[in-house]
């Protein structure tokens, strides 16, 4: 009976050895591999670089707030994009905080890009994504802004919205989602460093 159970004992110690070094080393370093080799970028988090020197990622949005550059969606996550505290703001759509902030952001991005009062306001100029993080803007949202970044920029707005054409992304797979626009490539291409 203790031979047995001996016997047993030494049979699952073998096993959660054998599993914990398939599992817990050669899986992941396969896995790693693959990744390196077939999507080096996209492994490394989509990292975005400037003579060298990283400046972000392509997959979390920034905040721009001049009025030389494109806006991404209002972010609840933090201070506002800060990836540690990604998140959204768990307000329903029946709060009067969410109302009321909401209302300020169309007031704030009516005023910013002087939108007549007609103009509807693209829902993701004023209301944060899930995750507080999200790096697009609708089609929409980037061709309202075009007009105020023409003009301080000095160039002509036709010549945005070709660079806004660009940078459009189409849905996923061919069904998912709807176009969108990388507010961080957007202005990298602006600022001609991309």
């Amino acid at each position: 009976m203790i031979k047995s159970i001996i016997n047993e004992l030494r049979i699952s110690i073998i096993a959660t050895a054998c599993l914990a070094v398939l599992l817990c080393g050669v899986y992941p370093a396969i896995v790693w591999g693959i990744a390196q080799g077939l999507f080096h970028s996209q492994a490394n988090g989509s990292l975005v670089s400037v003579k060298g020197q990283v400046i972000g990622s392509s997959l979390l949005a920034q905040s721009f707030t001049g009025a030389s550059y494109f806006h991404p969606r209002p972010s609840a996550a933090g201070d506002g994009y800060d990836a540690v505290s990604s998140g959204g703001s768990n307000l329903g759509p029946t709060s009067q905080k969410l109302i009321a902030t909401v209302k300020e952001r169309v007031a704030a991005y009516r005023a910013e890009n002087k939108l007549a009062p007609e103009v509807l306001i693209p829902a993701d100029a004023v209301t944060a994504s899930a995750s507080g993080l999200d790096p697009h803007i609708s089609v929409q949202n980037a061709l309202l802004q075009a007009s105020r970044v023409a003009g301080v920029r000095g160039i002509s707005e036709e010549a945005l919205r070709k660079m806004i054409a660009s940078r459009t992304e189409g849905r996923d797979l061919g069904i998912f989602g709807e176009p969108r626009v990388n507010v961080l490539m957007l202005n990298l291409d602006m600022d001609g460093k991309q």
